[in-house]
């Protein structure tokens, strides 16, 4: 990762880099930064439709919005 990356950038590479992962586990991949701060991030890109955050059976997870999510039909 470039030292002159954005936020922005290192969450989106972040999440790539381990699809559907846990909020708690991209807040770890930032050490320098509070959870506040990686937080108002990954739910202004949720607002601007780059990430889903999604709650599911592991607390809420963050995928790329061009993830290809499928789910299998109940009949």
């Amino acid at each position: 990762m470039k030292p002159e990356s954005t936020l922005t950038d290192r969450i989106l590479e972040a999440v790539s880099e381990a699809p559907g992962c846990r909020i708690d586990e991209v807040v770890c991949q930032f050490p320098d930064l509070t959870w506040n701060q990686v937080f108002r991030e990954l739910a202004r890109l949720s607002r601007n439709g780059r990430l889903r955050l999604m709650l599911n059976g592991r607390g809420l997870t963050v995928r790329s919005a061009d993830e290809i999510v499928v789910v299998p039909s109940s009949h």
